[in-house]
Formats: C-alpha cells, structure tokens, sequence
C-alpha cells in the first residue's frame, strides 16, 4: 500500500466518523517556544491549553513534521528520521479511552476491502500505563486482546505530557511484531527493534504541575474536560504494510535513495557505510525539500540554521559517496515528484524550491573551498608546532563558522597523518548545545508569562476588533497590568499594559505595525500607547505610559487611534498587496511573499527569487503599479472558508496559519489575497509607490524597499532638485546626464590612469639607485631603505620586485644572496615590503620572517611567502629602527 493511500484511509475512516479533517499546518511553527512542527497535535495546543475554545469536538490530521535531536543517528537504525508525518485523530470533550480504544484497533484490523489497513490481530501488542487499570480492560474485554499480549510500561515510556505545567496522562501503545529474524520475544518490553510501535494513544485527563524530566513532576489533579491525542506514524506503518526493513526502503524514500544511487555510482546493499550515507541523502533531501516547500530558506539562525544543516550533510554524504559535480538538482526532482502525490503544492512550487535547494549547495562548495584553505592553515600550524593532534577549538571554529563538517576535518586530517582532538570538539559542541537548551528551557517559561492575559481572555472573552470600520470608539476597561504584573489601578508616569473589551486598536501582526493613539477616560485620565500586541490569540494589549491621572480596573474608556498614522500604514499594507501581484505578474508564482514590514509611508517586501531582478524589471513592475493606481479600484474586504478563497485563488502566505473562516483583502480585478490588517478604500488613495531597490537577504530570498504617497512624493521632489542641480553643473538637459557624467567620468578614469603611471614611473626611476647603494652584510647584497611617504603598497612591492630584479643582474645571474628592504609611511600607518632571491632563501634568509622582525618593530604584524612579503605597523617613528632589525637578522643568516 502507497502511503498517499494510507493517508486517504486514515483521514477517509475518521471524517467517516464524525471528524473533522484539519489540513496539514505548515512545519513553521505558530508557536514561540517552537522553530519548527515536531508532533501532530502541535496545531492543537492551542485547544489543549485552554487557550483558545476549540471548533470541533472531534478532528483528524496527516502532519507534516520535523525532528532534528537525533540527526546523528539518521540512517543507522531502522526507525530514525528527520521529516515524518503523523496521523492524529483528537477528541475535545467527546469520546475517551474507550472510543479511541477501538477506532485504533477498528482502522489497524479491518480487511483492505472495508477500508482497514488489514493488519494481522494476533501481531499486534499493546502497552498501557502501571496504574492504568480502565485501559487495560478495554483492551481484554471490549477488543479481546489476550492479557498475554498486554504489557505495563512505566512513566518514562507510557505517561505524556508537554514538558511545562499542563494536561498530562497515561498513554497506551500498539505494537507490530515483525517476526523471529527481529530479535527475541517478548514483546515491547523486551524487544522495542522487533516489536516496533505504530501508534500511540494519549488519554488527557489529569493536570501536571512544574518539575524536570519526563517522569519528576506532581500530578495536580483531573482536567475539566478529558481529551484524546493519538499519533501514528504513517512512515512506520507503510514500513509494515509494504513489507521492507526499514523506513528508508518505504515508497517515498526508496526512490530517492535510488537516484542518490544512479548519480554516485553506489549501489544500495553493498556496504553498512554505503548504506548509512545513502539513507541520509534520502531522508535529509526529503526534509530539505519540505522546508523550503513551507517557506524556510537556508541560513545561520534559527529554522534557517536547520535546513542548512540537513541539507549540508545530504551534499557532504553525496561526496562521500564519490558522486561528481552537482546533485542536488536531480535530488529535489526526484522527492518533489514522489512527495507530490500527497502534497500538490510542491509541484506548483517547484521551480522555487529547486532555485533555494541549488543556490545553497553553490553555497556549500564555497564554503568548502573556504574551509579547506583554513584547515590547511590549521594543519601546518599543527606541525610546526611538533603536535601529530589538530586542536578540537579548531576543529570547532571549521563546524561553527564554516559549517565545515567534523567528519570532513577528520578525513582530511587523517590523510595528512594527523589525529583531531574530538573529545575537545565534542566538549565545545556539548556547550553550545546546552546554552542552546538553557535557551530553549528559557522560552519555554513563556507559558507562565501570558497566564495572566489567559485569565483576562478567560474573565472577559476576547477583544472586538471595531477598527475595520473607525479609528475611534467608547470601550470599558477588563485588564490592567503595571510592570507586567496584574493591577487595580495605574497612576501617572507608570508604564501599563491596558486591555479594553473593544478596541480600534490594530495590534502588530500579518507584516503590519501596530496603531498608536491615545485611550481618554471621563476622569481627565490619558494613556499614551505606543505599542499593541496579542500575547494571547485574539485578546489585544494595549502597551503605554499613563502621562495624566490614574486608570481604574473597569473604568470606562474613549480609545483613539492616530488617524493619520494609520492612513500612512494602510496605504503602505495595500501597495505591499499591489507590488505582490506585479512581482508575481512579472516573475511568476515563484515570487511568493516570505515576508513584509508595513510602517507609516513605507514598506518592505521580501519574496523568492533564485537571482537579482533587472533594473528594467523593477521598472516595469513600479510603472504597472502606478498605472493600477490611476485605475481607482475599490479595496474590499469578505469573510470567506478557506475553500472558498483557494476557489477564488486568494493568495496565502507562507508560514501563516489560517482557520476555516479568512479575510480576503480584494483590490479591483487585480488582486485577491487572505489578509487581516487594514488598507484604504480605493487605490487612488494611494498617490503613488516608488521601488528605491531591491537587494538579497538570504538564499533564494530577495526585499523590495518602497515609499508610499506623500513620501514618495518628497523623494521624488528630492530627486528632482538634484537633477536640476546636475544640469546646470554640465550644462545640458536631464535626458543628456546620463551620457555626459559618463563621459566625464571616462575622463576622470583615463587622467587617474595617467596619474598612475607617472607615480609609478616616478617610483621605479629610484630603483637604479638604491641598486647602485647595496651594501654588503655577510655576504649578502642588501637594500634596505625608507622611499618617500605617500608611496602605495602596489607601487612598493614593484620597486622591491625591480630592484630584486636588478641585483641579480649585477651580481650574476642572482648566484649571490640578495635582500631587498622598502619602508614607506603612507595614511599615517608604516608599511614594509621585502624580498629575497633564491640563493638568499637557500642561506634561510626568508622574506616572510624578515617581515615579521620588521613588523613587530613597527608596532604590526604581516606575512607572505618566503620571496616576497609585506607588512605594516602604527609606529611611523619605528621606521629606522625596523631598518636596523632587517639588517641584524642578515647579518646573523
């Protein structure tokens, strides 16, 4: 059975049964504590957490996740993988142990004719908590499983909760047997490689408080409402049902490591190493692939920092292999076609996803030629130092600056018959591993933080959102918080965060910066807000600073928006909408917006794009925008479901998360997208949008900067004084700049060139001279010399090369030792250039360490290769005694 088929049953026996079918949310995850979706209830958290009522008493979900802990141990079992998707089916408040008892084992068990996955009953194993008592008799007595296949599992493996205070509770596990050849009996007990667990159900009945650990916290007592989460892993189960060994010979791997195969030249099954490599390839490819799919691009932070890691060590293992040249290209073809099937948005998205996955291995190489010079470095450092052992600080600094792999450093190291200090690589990665978890540890304390604006939304309900349709409204205090902590009241000079029943207010959010204003009160009160945000879903807080009298819990309120700020901000939000569809007009679907600032007068907008856009392009899109303007459409706004709107090709933006009921934002015939924030009426209300430019911010992802209205009108009027400013400096008209600056600018370039040349001949016609004026130390032929200030590093290192040159001349075809010495002071700072002949460099007289004496004197540092180097200092009075220090170290050669 294909896994786009065991998908459909899944979703097709739940919504069967009274479920509603959630779609897959994006792997960004909705949530700060999250980078990205690693479990199939994470959409729901939301419900579990009370934080937001849920919309259904019942829902079924296939979610794509991703899970990067365990990276290192991809490939080398049969179970571990990056990407997964989990099918869930949840309860709020309806069915329990019972209900979800037996649709797991109704699902598992039916014959393929009846919808079922055809599971043999009598391979089936089952694990229940210590103390579960009701759930194991379930199991016997309303399933009929035997009491010999039912096992109880302590806390650690059978009991689950969030990690923080919250729901909490027993869980109950199905197990396959896969067979004898497996392993020993015994059951999940004993053997979890043979008896391999396909689906968890989670029963939510208690509430945990604050402890460490899966198994150190206290259990507080029951939840309100009993809730069901079950997750079944929908790889682990084709895993079964398509009869192979392991997760990576499933339909949608199985042929990537096949292509990994055609491009490398290894076949699969030859060799444990071979084998390892490929399955990576397979499964970091695929996850690769789903990342950028759902708008991640490659990077040095955060999600970013994930997908590069993933998709370096794919392009790092294709090397391994001995694969030659590019292929990450053919790879992504081959995943996007399999994974298609199930996720048509990928083959919509293809191009972008190739342009993203192919300019970070251009990326890759160059970091690995970068790298490569560095170890190098490293290594000779290493020897000359009399170490066999390369330092583990540096083979950190190659992993975290260059993203040079570790098993890289290795090889390279070994091939040069030297060892790496892994235990100090590994103690410096454990270190930032655990200063990334105290991080992580950190943010997860956010639950506690918004406890007190759960409470308000709890008290009080959500805030009404009455800003659609005014700036301005009477509202009724329901939450005040001074400091961050809940208050009574807030006097004068405090800084409070106010939170109204209804409000004008739009809070930050959608790439919209929130409203400013004032909040009035009958008392003569005022509050100065600067800041409104949803810490909870839809409860507005509004931030600011009492600047007269006292706010009183549950005063009355007049809360004004700062019109003009907002017209400057709406007008910004719906030229960002207008250069979304002339980009996507002139690119294709492929520039999909990555994100965007809406600020007064302003906008940002970043989109894909695998290369820069062509100054005409950028043109054409800020002339087709301009010429929408003047069409004078009407903005309106509709709520609609989200099929609706995908019916009506809405655009949506990667990353968000949207609910059956959307907003679409529509402008004329021109553009339709799903949007919350705030616009203008009609497009002439806009006056006009200039592009300034647009620039790379990442792989694959470029920003367009822009002014709006009377902003770009005074931009443009800027623009028009210095034009008139130009032509009456060339005297010509604005359509003849152009051509005339370039002109003058010919001619400037020519005269520097002309400048050059006497300088350099100026420089150079001192070389006979100090040739003339070697004297003899040792018996080597030496110059060294101050050369007039000002002299540029270029034209120093040609008169040292010059007169090099003609000492040799003199001397006899260079079978005397020469040295050659220049000093110069040029911007303040010393500077020195040395070289040596060969006959010099077989004495050990070397310009590389004459340098360093030089430099070190100087007050600096410097290098090169052994004929010639160049250095400097901050000691412009050093000169003469570096002088002194080259003619020493001759002198001792």
């Amino acid at each position: 059975m294909e896994s786009a088929e065991i998908r459909r049953r899944w979703l097709r026996f739940f919504e069967e049964r009274g479920h509603t079918v959630v779609p897959s949310a994006s792997l960004i995850a909705d949530d700060p504590t999250l980078l990205l979706v690693p479990a199939g209830m994470v959409p729901f958290k939301p419900y579990f957490l009370g934080e937001v009522k849920p919309p259904f008493s019942r829902a079924t979900s296939v979610q794509k996740c991703v899970r990067t802990p365990d990276i290192e141990e991809v490939g080398k079992t049969t179970r571990h993988g990056t990407f997964f998707q989990m099918c869930g089916n949840f309860s709020f408040g309806d069915y329990f142990k019972e209900g979800a008892i037996q649709y797991a084992w109704e699902l598992l068990t039916s014959p393929l004719d009846k919808g079922g996955y055809g599971l043999d009953p009598e391979r089936l194993w089952i694990t229940v908590y210590l103390d579960d008592d009701e759930a194991e008799t379930i199991w016997r007595e309303k399933v009929g499983v035997p009491a010999e296949r039912i096992q109880r599992l302590g806390k650690k493996e059978n009991y689950w909760s969030m990690g923080v205070p919250g729901p909490c509770g027993p869980c109950s596990e199905i197990n396959y047997d896969r067979g004898p050849e497996f392993g020993v009996e015994g059951g999940p007990a004993v053997n979890d490689e043979r008896y391999v667990e396909i689906w968890n159900l989670v029963f939510m009945q208690y509430e945990r408080g604050a402890g460490d650990g899966k198994e150190d916290f206290p259990i507080l007592g029951d939840l309100p409402a009993r809730n069901i989460d079950t997750g079944l892993g929908l790889e682990r189960l084709a895993m079964i049902l398509q009869g192979v060994q392991n997760m990576y010979e499933t339909d949608t791997l199985r042929v990537v490591i096949d292509k990994a195969t055609e491009l490398s030249g290894v076949a699969y099954g030859a060799a444990k190493d071979s084998d390892v490599a490929l399955r990576v390839v397979a499964d970091h490819m695929r996850t690769s692939v789903m990342l950028i799919g759902d708008g991640v691009t490659p990077g040095n932070e955060g999600r970013g920092y994930v997908l590069r890691r993933i998709m370096r060590r794919a392009i790092r293992n294709m090397r391994l292999l001995g694969a030659p040249g590019l292929v990450v290209g053919e790879l992504v073809d081959t995943v996007i076609s399999t994974m298609g099937q199930q996720y048509p948005e990928l083959e919509t998205d293809r191009k972008r996803i190739t342009a993203v996955a192919l300019g970070e291995e251009g990326s890759f190489n160059e970091t690995l030629k970068a790298g490569t010079g560095i170890l190098d470095t490293a290594i000779g450092e290493t020897r000359a130092a009399g170490s066999t052992v390369l330092a583990g600080d540096k083979a950190f600094q190659l992993h975290d600056t260059y993203g040079f792999p570790i098993d890289l450093t290795l090889e390279m190291a070994a091939e040069q018959g030297l060892s790496v200090d892994e235990d100090g690589f590994r103690r410096l990665m454990k270190e930032q591993r655990d200063l990334a978890k105290a991080d992580a540890r950190a943010k997860k304390m956010g639950h506690a933080d918004v406890s007190a604006y759960r409470e308000v939304a709890d008290r009080s309900g959500i805030t009404d959102f009455i800003g659609y349709t005014g700036v301005m409204g009477e509202a009724t205090v329901v939450g005040l918080l001074v400091d961050g902590v809940p208050a009574p009241a807030a006097r004068e000079g405090d800084d409070v965060e106010v939170i109204l029943d209804r409000t004008p207010f739009y809070a930050e959010g959608g790439g919209q910066l929130a409203d400013h204003g004032r909040i009035r009160f009958d008392s003569g009160t005022v509050v100065e807000v600067h800041d409104v945000q949803q810490p909870v879903k839809g409860l507005t807080v509004h931030k600011g600073t009492v600047l007269v009298g006292e706010v009183v819990l549950g005063g009355s309120a007049y809360a004004q928006v700062d019109a003009e700020r907002r017209r400057a901000v709406s007008r910004a939000h719906s030229a960002t909408h207008l250069t979304h569809q002339a980009l996507r007009d002139a690119l294709g679907p492929t520039a999909a917006q990555a994100g965007s600032e809406n600020a007064p007068g302003r906008f940002r907008f970043d989109f894909g794009s695998p290369a820069a856009i062509p100054g005409s392009v950028l043109t054409d899109v800020e002339q087709k925008i301009n010429e929408v303007l003047a069409r004078e459409l009407d903005v309106t706004a509709e709520i609609l479901t989200m099929d609706e709107a995908r019916k009506q090709g809405a655009i949506a933006m990667f990353g968000e998360k949207y609910g059956d009921a959307v907003r679409v934002v529509t402008i004329g015939d021109y553009s339709k997208e799903l949007c919350g924030g705030t616009h203008v009426a009609n497009t002439a209300q806009l006056g006009l949008v200039k592009l300034l430019g647009e620039s790379s911010i990442g792989a694959g992802v470029r920003r367009v900067e822009a002014l709006v209205g009377v902003d770009a009108y005074q931009f443009l009027a800027r623009e028009h004084t210095v034009v008139a400013q130009l032509t009456e400096l060339v005297k010509g008209r604005p359509e003849e700049l152009p051509e005339k600056i370039s002109g003058m600018l010919g001619k400037l370039k020519e005269a520097e060139k002309e400048i050059e040349r006497f300088r350099a001949e100026k420089v150079l016609q001192a070389a006979a001279g100090l040739a003339a004026g070697a004297e003899e130390v040792a018996g080597t032929a030496l110059v060294a010399a101050r050369v007039p200030d000002g002299t540029s590093a270029d034209d120093l290192r040609k008169l040292v090369l010059d007169v090099r040159q003609r000492l040799a001349s003199i001397n006899g075809a260079g079978d005397r030792p020469v040295v050659v010495a220049a000093f110069t002071v040029a911007g303040g700072r010393p500077l020195a250039v040395i070289a040596t002949n060969e006959a010099a460099r077989e004495r050990g007289i070397k310009a590389g360490a004459l340098v360093r004496t030089a430099a070190k004197t100087l007050g600096g540092g410097g290098g090169g290769k052994d004929d010639v180097a160049q250095g400097g200092g901050t000691d412009p009075q050093a000169v003469d005694a570096a002088i002194a220090a080259v003619r020493a170290q001759v002198g001792q050669a």
